[in-house]
């Protein structure tokens, strides 16, 4: 017999848990090789111009919006959580930026201007994601972009052999929040039937230098060195 489903996991997780506080720092210094590797993979997916407007949708601690801020013209941090937001707006009070802006708002409804921007980022957000707010999320980001438009997702995959051993509380700790990891297959399926044509769609090597190498080298042939979903979707038109 199967026990009990795990209660959904849902905003209050995020406000009044530890999710932001417990052992962190990877994902809140800029410096870390974790965050370094990130930012450059996630560039390397699509890199706006000094023109574009941007959304990062599950913006986090915004780290994303921050390197954005850089490049693009206008961004927008949206987080459904209230303890991110504020986590986010304390940043920018240290570091004013007149082109970024945080708006706390469901990832599925944003209240955000439609058909007026020329990216949607969605960074390790999908595997937060339940099935049915996955769907809502990409239609958003559908509904947001202009015609050709991108969206650009970046999610981990769970086949991963560090993946596989964090899940089982093998030598890394289960993460509760990814309640639902999205295969390469099912991201590409869920950005078409959103309305989104697939313009890249590839696995990324992780940060660890020697694992690194064997994925590059192996994960065409062997799915437990797949360690990250890439796939950018364009909005036809434009």
């Amino acid at each position: 017999m199967t026990g009990p489903p795990e209660p959904r996991i849902g905003k209050e997780f995020y406000d009044a848990g530890d999710y932001f506080d417990a052992g962190t720092e990877h994902l809140t210094s800029v410096d870390s090789p974790f965050q370094r590797y990130r930012v450059r993979k996630v560039m390397e997916l699509y890199e706006p111009g000094p023109r574009e407007r941007v959304v990062d949708i599950g913006c986090g601690w915004g780290t994303f919006s921050f390197v954005l801020a850089e490049r693009a013209a206008e961004v927008v941090g949206v987080d459904f959580s209230e303890r991110s937001i504020a986590i986010c707006q304390r940043r920018l009070a240290e570091e004013p930026r007149s082109n970024l802006r945080f708006v706390c708002a469901d990832g599925g409804h944003t209240g955000l201007e439609a058909g007026a921007w020329d990216l949607v980022l969605a960074a390790d957000l999908f595997e937060h994601l339940y099935p049915d707010d996955s769907a809502r999320v990409a239609a958003e980001a559908n509904r947001l972009l202009r015609p050709g438009g991108r969206f650009a997702v970046w999610t981990p995959h769970r086949g991963h052999i560090l993946e596989i051993l964090k899940n089982h509380d093998i030598i890394l700790r289960r993460d509760v929040s990814h309640v639902d990891y999205k295969s390469m297959a099912r991201m590409r399926d869920l950005m078409r039937d959103a309305g989104f044509d697939i313009d890249r769609a590839y696995y990324a090597a992780s940060h660890v230098p020697g694992l690194r190498i064997a994925e590059r080298l192996l994960q065409g042939f062997v799915p437990f060195l797949r360690r990250r979903v890439a796939v950018l979707g364009r909005k036809p038109g434009g």
